[in-house]
């Protein structure tokens, strides 16, 4: 069966019968029909006082066409601690629609380690993603406006940084230009469109503690400068009371379930590769206050996701997490060590040899912070013993240990072992986590850090602009801000091609974008863009509707 066939086969519970497994009462729900709700923003206040839980990251290896499963595991190693009567949630990102539509899918997990309702998780859920959109469409409206009325604030219509944003993949609106027509219809200039994702009123949206807290940094967002270069924000358009009223319930986090019933809080979903990648601040910490345990993922691979995870979100919210899972298949260490993709179902034990230094390359970096990390090894039919001992004693060689999973096929019941490794390590090894590099470095000095201690380049080639960007963002005092690289998800690399773990590559920086109330600098490394677009063959091009009006062909 497909995954949304399994899905439609689900015996969902009543939400409130859900919230209960994490002493939820019913007046705090919001409910969106029978099997999702949002937790109301006063209930979500009272959780400040409570002792945190225990925080477990889920991140893997660099993504392939054969598939890692991080959301898979991340749910079936949830539903397996639940199993063990650890009272457990899992905090996970909602999903765009340009995957959805485009090449990737959806991301609510797979086989019998799913969220549901999976098809409205993966479409609009609760509008989330269109009150986002529409927040940052509302001060881009507001900037133009702004400037027809007369620009009382002297804004030099060559130094707007504030593009448009649409959740959805278009390769067309990268490069724009708006306002002709005619006199009426204001001044035309050049602009670009994002997608959501990539918004900063996303990164803001998740990173923020609380509704006071969201407008507050709304209100610093830089939109444009002066000719003097003197920086315009949202603030000083007036814009950001108004946007917040538009996000004043997607600031509330959703509740939703697994197959196995078990509480699962989706909010936000930043794109790893272009954003920083995480579900929302306000839905971790209210997880962690809410049970013993929270599981959590961070998108693409560790070099990704899990790098701004603890160097950004855990930076800004102080957050301590406990312990890291990287998730990895046989068939995608195959493809880094080059085999054919056609091939992934014959044995290979070479192949995947030749491909485990990616892995261990993120368990060595995710030390570096200090986390104890394990492995877990999202198994295929198709593995053979060889290729999964290869593995395990690859791994055992490293100082870490891996765990065969089948909670794709089993549910919780095939992870057990991954969790009570969990349960194990947190027990007994004391994390002592921190961040890779400190506030009080350059910039351009940060950028380098992790270039070279995460995807081990040898150095970082800033294009001369980039260069003065970012002097001028330390001298205007934004350089204890940590930075965000967006680049590849595919390599450690900017060359999408060069997979495995390579060394003594160059990280060549383009662009700078300073996100300032979202509280970070981005980086724009190789040829990543912030608007994605479809492939040849569409996703879209397969989802439809049944004969009794259900929705078809996501997965």
């Amino acid at each position: 069966m497909s995954d949304i066939e399994i899905a439609r086969r689900a015996i969902k519970k009543p939400i409130p019968e859900v919230a209960r497994r994490l002493d939820i009462p019913e007046e705090a729900l919001e409910p969106y029909g029978r099997d999702k709700a949002k937790l109301d923003a006063a209930f979500v206040k009272s959780l400040e006082s409570r002792k945190p839980g225990k925080l477990i990251l889920v991140t893997a290896i660099n993504p392939t066409k054969a598939g890692e499963g991080k959301t898979t595991t991340t749910v079936g190693l949830g539903d397996a601690l639940n199993l063990l009567g650890k009272k457990t949630a899992i905090v996970l990102r909602e999903p765009s629609l340009g995957p959805c539509f485009g090449q990737k899918g959806g991301a609510t997990g797979g086989g019998k380690a799913q969220v549901v309702p999976m098809d409205d998780i993966n479409l609009h859920f609760t509008g989330d993603f269109h009150a986002i959109t529409t927040a940052h469409n509302l001060l881009a409206a507001m900037l133009d406006n702004h400037v027809y009325w007369g620009n009382a604030l002297g804004i030099d219509s060559r130094r707007v940084f504030w593009p448009r944003v649409l959740d959805m993949n278009d390769r067309a609106l990268r490069d724009t230009v708006l306002s002709l027509g005619g006199v009426a219809n204001g001044f035309p200039r050049q602009t670009r469109f994002d997608i959501t994702t990539a918004s900063e009123v996303m990164a803001i949206l998740c990173l923020a503690r609380d509704l006071d807290d969201l407008e507050q940094r709304l209100s610093r967002i830089v939109v444009a400068e002066t000719r003097e270069g003197k920086a315009i924000t949202a603030g000083d358009l007036k814009a950001s009371s108004a946007m917040a009223a538009v996000l004043k319930d997607a600031v509330k986090p959703n509740l939703v379930q697994t197959l196995e019933n078990n509480p699962v809080l989706i909010h936000g979903g930043p794109f790893a590769n272009i954003a920083h990648g995480c579900n929302s601040v306000i839905a971790t910490r209210a997880a962690l206050a809410l049970s013993d345990y929270v599981v959590t993922e961070a998108g693409f691979g560790a070099d990704l996701g899990a790098e701004k995870f603890l160097d950004i979100k855990c930076r800004q919210a102080g957050l301590q997490p406990g312990l890291a899972v990287v998730v990895a298949t046989v068939r995608a260490l195959k493809l880094h060590g080059g085999a054919d993709e056609k091939t992934l179902d014959k044995e290979d034990v070479d192949a995947v040899a030749r491909g485990l230094p990616n892995l261990l390359r993120h368990v060595e970096n995710l030390s570096k912070y200090g986390l104890p990390v394990l492995v877990g090894v999202n198994r295929f039919l198709s593995d053979t013993p060889a290729e999964l001992k290869m593995v395990e004693d690859k791994c055992a060689i490293a100082g870490t240990s891996a765990f065969l999973c089948d909670h794709w096929s089993r549910g919780g019941e095939g992870a057990v072992a991954l969790a009570k490794a969990v349960v194990s390590t947190l027990d007994k090894s004391e994390a002592r986590f921190k961040p890779i590099y400190a506030d009080d470095l350059p910039l351009a000095a940060k950028i380098e850090t992790i270039a070279k201690e995460i995807y081990r380049a040898a150095g970082v080639a800033i294009a001369e602009p980039a260069r003065r960007r970012l002097a001028a963002l330390d001298k205007a005092g934004y350089g204890r801000l940590p930075v965000c690289i967006a680049k590849t998800q595919y390599s450690f690399s900017a060359d999408p091609a060069l997979r495995g773990a390579p060394t003594g590559h160059t990280l060549p920086i383009r662009e700078v974008r300073l996100s300032a109330g979202a509280g970070f600098v981005v980086a724009m490394a190789g040829e990543i863009l912030s608007m994605p677009g479809l492939p040849r063959v569409p996703a879209a091009e397969h989802i439809g509707l049944t004969a009794n009006g259900e929705i078809d062909g996501l997965s």
